[in-house]
């Protein structure tokens, strides 16, 4: 699906990966809506996007799950009708398993989960009514193998994969396509905001993190996936590359190096 003249709803659009992807699908030719808690932040993204007359805003949060229906319903009612959703509203965790409350557990799975979930449920009877609709999802490379003190955030990124995965089984025949996008290390605030063991945000960049993937070459290769109806896309250096390769096919050496990794 080519994003040229299609609308494509990108959550979490406020910073990092989300915003980088609205400027590239503005590029593009898009008509777009972008989401995320803070109207004002949304409002000077959509004034940086090349053609902002085709940006609408629509703030929301993932968290209040009761109103999920009702942000996808707003949605359509911008333009009509909504081509492609991009679930990328999210947060990460930086703690130990041991020093992590399930009040943590609770909130990461609930947004970046049954959020993510929630609003692909309430936009698919419309997909599926057109028989055409491309639901994109942004995961993460740890949605693949699990690495410390990212446990919690690990077990919402492979929930989704297991959904999505599904989800495509069942509706590829009727025009539904399904996109898996992994990140491995981006240069955005995603550690900042990362949630540690009593829910507090960890307030700090990871070194790896700052050294990460430029947001907006990010968004290059995640808009090409998304014309190209990839179903699932690597966009990572090539340590994490690499270790997807060794936890696919050597999981026995893979389970002895994730034990030595420095992770912050």
């Amino acid at each position: 699906m080519k994003l040229r003249d299609n609308i494509i709803w990108i959550t979490g659009a406020s910073s990092g990966i989300g915003e980088a992807l609205a400027y590239e699908a503005s590029k593009r030719g898009s008509k777009i809506i972008i989401s995320a808690r803070r109207e004002s932040v949304l409002e000077k993204v959509r004034n940086n996007c090349s053609r902002p007359q085709n940006v609408k805003i629509l703030p929301i949060d993932l968290e209040k799950t009761d109103q999920l229906q009702t942000y996808v319903d707003k949605a359509q009612q911008l333009f009509g009708r909504v081509d492609i959703l991009v679930n990328n509203g999210g947060l990460s965790q930086r703690s130990l398993t041991r020093d992590t409350g399930l009040e943590v557990d609770e909130r990461l799975m609930k947004i970046n989960y049954i959020g993510s979930v929630g609003l692909t449920k309430a936009i698919m009877p419309s997909m599926l009514k057109n028989k055409a609709g491309h639901i994109v999802t942004v995961s993460s490379m740890v949605g693949k193998f699990g690495t410390p003190m990212r446990s919690s955030y690990a077990a919402t990124k492979h929930a989704l994969h297991g959904f999505m995965d599904s989800l495509r089984a069942e509706e590829a025949q009727n025009g539904l396509v399904i996109t898996m996008v992994c990140p491995g290390f981006v240069a955005t605030d995603v550690s900042k905001n990362a949630l540690t063991g009593d829910g507090s945000a960890q307030g700090t960049m990871d070194a790896q993190t700052a050294n990460g993937i430029k947001p907006s070459d990010f968004a290059i290769t995640m808009a090409n996936a998304i014309e190209a109806d990839k179903a699932e896309v690597y966009i990572a250096g090539i340590k994490e590359k690499f270790g997807l390769f060794v936890s696919r096919f050597l999981p026995p050496v893979f389970r002895k190096l994730v034990q030595r990794m420095a992770v912050t």
